[in-house]
């Protein structure tokens, strides 16, 4: 089935985090490159920082708010708040990245006339194009079911690598701000979603300085303002000047830092996307959870053979590591 090009189009990606915002960037720009002037609107969750995540993207319109945990959008009054704010908008076309009917009503009530979505469950009586996931797609992760539905769609969605636009002031800002840091750049991201996630203040300081010792470069602490108290306790264990403080910069900051960067190492998080969706050779610790599959750009470490757990992956395996990916010999020979 082939769709005709639609006027003003939004898409429905609920799930919150920065990462399945990444995720989804390659069917973002398709889903645009369908529309008659080459833009999307979204819709999604603060917590996905969207509007600064994909401040550069030029496919990318407004992004709207879905404000289900604040209430606004719960229960049926928020049903309704939603398909008001969505008829306001006049809307042609809703893509629904998701399998929940709520949003398929939402945008059924607002009036929206064509309706795209995954056609599980109750969604499919909610939409006006009969495509729906086959049933081993629709448990799927998230970028196979995305996958799955473009390609019922014939809308071609697979970049070779794609690569996420920085924001051109926010490359400024950076820049400057961290003026008297020579190159290259290599940045350590100590966020985490979940405890089971995180690496640890000590193994990142190890890292630093054993970083330090070899003369790699800056090496830029990286993380949300929720890290601060886990990267003070990084820098006491370190000489001070040591590593620079890159935490809790604003989402389009830390984009652009990380496209400076050589390369990056980091728990499982947002961030790690980012860094992969930047073209940065990123090594993820994956102690904690599944390793990810979707960019050549991640360089998946795991605990050693009958080990579990972040803690059971050392320093040394890191190091080894980068010595394998090159990067480092790279910039010890650049020092």
């Amino acid at each position: 089935m082939k769709l005709a090009p639609s006027g003003r189009t939004l898409i429905v990606q609920p799930l919150p985090g920065i990462g399945d915002m990444i995720w989804h960037l390659p069917h973002l720009r398709a889903i645009a490159a369908t529309t008659l002037d080459g833009r999307i609107d979204i819709l999604t969750k603060p917590r996905s920082q969207a509007d600064r995540l994909l401040r550069a993207e030029p496919c990318v319109g407004r992004v709207l708010w879905l404000e289900r945990e604040a209430g606004r959008h719960a229960g049926l009054r928020g049903l309704m708040r939603l398909a008001a704010l969505l008829r306001r908008e006049r809307y042609q076309r809703v893509w629904i990245l998701h399998g929940s009917a709520r949003y398929a009503l939402a945008a059924r009530v607002a009036g929206i006339p064509e309706r795209v979505g995954y056609g599980i469950g109750w969604q499919a009586l909610l939409l006006s194009v009969p495509v729906r996931l086959p049933p081993d797609r629709r448990r799927a992760h998230p970028i196979r079911r995305a996958d799955a539905l473009l390609d019922q769609l014939g809308i071609p969605y697979d970049e070779p690598e794609l690569r996420l636009a920085v924001d051109t002031r926010a490359d400024r800002i950076v820049t400057e701000r961290f003026a008297e840091w020579p190159e290259p750049w290599i940045a350590l991201g100590i966020g985490s979603s979940e405890p089971w996630k995180q690496w640890g203040e000590a193994r990142f300081a190890e890292l630093a300085l054993a970083l330090n010792q070899r003369r790699v470069g800056s090496i830029f602490i990286v993380g949300g303002p929720a890290e601060r108290p886990l990267a003070e306790g990084i820098f006491a264990r370190l000489r001070v000047g040591a590593v620079a403080d890159a935490v809790a910069l604003p989402l389009e900051q830390t984009v652009a830092l990380l496209a400076r960067c050589r390369g990056y190492v980091g728990n499982d998080t947002g961030v790690l996307n980012v860094a992969a969706a930047l073209h940065v050779p990123a090594v993820g610790l994956f102690g904690g959870s599944p390793p990810l599959w979707h960019s050549r750009f991640i360089c998946h470490l795991l605990p050693p053979s009958g080990d579990h757990g972040m803690a059971a992956i050392t320093v040394s395996q890191v190091l080894d590591t980068l010595n394998r990916l090159d990067w480092a010999n790279a910039n010890r020979d650049a020092a």
